[in-house]
């Protein structure tokens, strides 16, 4: 055993590739979706239910800090969009090489944010 390996793993000293790091994104935007989809829903129901109701959602939406809220749950549905059909391509062996790897992985990056930044500057 090598004396000088760490006993413990410094999590902060890792640097990870683009590609790992739009890994570890796909999962936290899909775990995110997965928790604010019932409440999304919930709103749904709600502003469906009456007229009051709505007028409540209305309002509450309007506030800018659940406008926030509802720009990062955009951004997760995107971002796990676009990195979900690069891991479909990958599963058929498309873009698998490492340059063409690092190439989706920034094109995730870039096409996610920017369609998050154009749809939520027309809707906010």
């Amino acid at each position: 055993m090598n004396p000088s390996r760490p006993k413990h793993l410094a999590l902060w000293q890792i640097r990870l590739p683009l590609p790992g790091v739009i890994s570890i994104l796909h999962r936290v935007s899909g775990a995110a979706m997965f928790v604010v989809i019932p409440l999304l829903l919930y709103a749904l129901e709600g502003s469906l239910s009456s007229a009051e109701r709505y007028g409540e959602f209305r309002t509450v939406i309007a506030h800018p800090l659940v406008k926030l809220i509802l720009l990062g749950v955009l951004w997760a549905f995107l971002h796990h969009a676009c990195a979900g059909v690069r891991y479909l391509l990958m599963d058929v062996h498309q873009g698998v090489e490492l340059p063409a790897a690092r190439r989706s992985a920034k094109l995730v990056l870039v096409v996610s944010l920017t369609l998050t930044v154009l749809i939520g500057a027309l809707t906010w």
